[in-house]
């Protein structure tokens, strides 16, 4: 299918994995009418095999399919620094919405979807991966660091080991975190003091694969906000700040 350039979405490629046939023609037929150039696959077999023959800046990927699912699809597409996923499922809930995000999607929606909704968000990733913006750079050198991550932060009685990967209670015993919380809590610890933006925290935390759908933020903050509840210090250490984003209260300390 050959794209109808524009200024919008010049020469983009977009590949649709999902084993409805259907639905498959469906998006597809749309997005081409929306000037975008669009392949399809049955089923991520197929979609490597579609990859290794050239570049697609977006894969729309079903979740629930015969053999491989699209997560576990997910996974092994983001080790080997494939493109941006809007993930597509007919399971809906915040459970499985909030899987796909951690473990890497740029966006999820439940199916049906409007095929229109799916194209404003589409045209947000892509807004979102091609943007410079000005002043402050959303991801910051902090992110890249090297000699400097191979120590430990401390705050109220916590130690944060950032080359082991590692959060300490007051007590000295491990808290297990997941990998997004271990890399929003660095940005936090990064970051004292001052007012971060849900985009900041996105870009920060996950670098140029930030997530667009910044609830899952806010998913991630509550789940550290449990964890963190065993601090000498009293108040609350990650403070919102209503209409602007969130707050790392406590000074932090390099070892």
């Amino acid at each position: 299918m050959n794209a109808i350039l524009s200024p919008v979405n010049l020469v983009t490629r977009i590949l649709i994995v999902d084993d409805d046939e259907g639905i498959r023609s469906l998006v597809s037929s749309f997005l081409v009418k929306h000037g975008f150039a669009v392949d399809a696959a049955c089923d991520p077999m197929e979609m490597r095999d579609r990859l290794a023959q050239g570049r697609y800046d977006l894969i729309v990927l079903d979740v629930m399919m015969p053999g491989e699912d699209g997560l576990s699809a997910l996974r092994k597409l983001l080790r080997e620094g494939g493109p941006p996923v809007i993930m597509l499922s007919a399971v809906g809930t915040d459970i499985d919405r909030i899987v796909g995000l951690e473990i890497g999607a740029e966006d999820y929606l439940a199916k049906p979807c409007n095929p229109r909704e799916l194209l404003a968000r589409i045209r947000t990733v892509l807004r979102r991966r091609a943007a410079r913006p000005l002043g402050e750079p959303l991801v910051p050198k902090v992110v890249a660091m090297a000699a400097d991550d191979e120590d430990a932060l401390h705050f109220a009685g916590w130690k944060i080991d950032l080359a082991g990967r590692t959060l300490h209670d007051p007590a000295g015993h491990v808290v297990s975190l997941t990998d997004g919380e271990f890399r929003l809590l660095r940005a936090f610890t990064q970051h004292p003091r001052r007012v971060l933006t849900r985009d900041q925290l996105l870009s920060y935390a996950r670098g140029s694969d930030a997530d667009t759908y910044d609830r899952a933020i806010d998913v991630q903050i509550s789940r550290l906000r449990r964890k963190l509840t065993s601090s000498v210090m009293e108040g609350e250490l990650i403070r919102t700040v209503r209409s602007e984003g969130y707050m790392f209260v406590p000074a932090v300390t390099r070892a």
